[in-house]
């Protein structure tokens, strides 16, 4: 049985500015998304777009962006609609305390759709086109939060068997039983393994929004899953059929990615470039 190491939330102290860990996450999910994204410029069908309709290192950095925009509105906005709906409707003004913390990312994601359908609008690119170059470029950003969650010491597991042999006990819970490291198992599985599947996925000929729409499946189906290892939000707990609510977000965002892969599936295949 694992302790959970006493890490220090700040990263850097120079003079009364603290950097904290957790921002450095952002900034190293921002830097990998660039990282990706521009290789993914030189992947079809990208690659072989010619003329006005070309993508370009400028369009990776106006998605970035706007898509930092759209995390941090829709992220908090989502947590303030999903979690914690009466309280922000009682002091509204609280929902611009982002310092206080409280993000989700079903509305993060719910923001950078938004965002990126208005820069498609505004750059006359196909919708579904620019989330397939996207989509895969997301997992380790979103390994690099899960990261940020472990450093701090939050979004602990549920309860463990003490014989586990990476049972952790977080004493910030409140109690000394030893739990699942959850962070680690949403690092590994929304992070590194999502990754690796998309991009292995995305490498051949796709049927243009399937690629966006795998992503809709593969994170649904592994946060689905991970939240039966991570506690339940306090003030909620486990919800209508024994939920949490993480896994009652999850589950339309699957079961879209489903209609949606099926729908397109139904279109005409993609001609390969030559």
């Amino acid at each position: 049985m694992l302790t959970y190491p006493n890490i220090d939330p700040v990263a850097l102290r120079l003079g009364p500015i603290a950097i904290h860990w957790y921002g450095l996450t952002y900034l190293a999910a921002f830097a990998l998304f660039m990282l990706l994204a521009y290789r993914r410029l030189h992947h079809e069908p990208f690659a072989s777009v010619r003329g006005p309709g070309a993508w370009t290192r400028k369009d990776v950095e106006d998605m970035l962006f706007l898509g930092v925009l759209g995390v941090v509105v829709g992220g908090r906005l989502g947590y303030c609609l999903f979690y914690k709906p009466g309280y922000y409707l009682a002091h509204p003004l609280e929902i611009l305390y982002v310092w206080q913390g409280g993000m989700s990312f079903h509305g993060g994601m719910l923001g950078v759709i938004v965002s990126q359908w208005w820069f498609a609008h505004s750059r006359g690119k196909p919708f579904w086109q620019l989330m397939d170059f996207i989509a895969p470029c997301v997992p380790p950003g979103l390994a690099a939060g899960r990261v940020g969650n472990f450093i701090n010491g939050e979004l602990w597991g549920r309860a463990a068997d003490p014989s586990l042999p990476w049972a952790m006990v977080f004493p910030q819970s409140g109690s000394m039983i030893p739990r699942h490291p959850s962070q680690v198992y949403q690092f590994l599985l929304e992070g590194l393994l999502l990754f690796v599947l998309l991009w292995l996925y995305a490498r051949k000929p796709r049927r243009q929004g399937q690629v966006a729409a795998a992503f809709l499946i593969g994170y649904g189906v592994l946060r689905f899953v991970a939240e039966y290892f991570r506690e339940p939000d306090s003030h909620l707990g486990l919800l209508s059929l024994g939920f949490s609510m993480g896994q009652w977000l999850s589950l339309p965002m699957a079961l879209a990615g489903v209609a949606l892969w099926l729908w397109f599936d139904r279109r005409p295949a993609p001609v390969p470039a030559r």
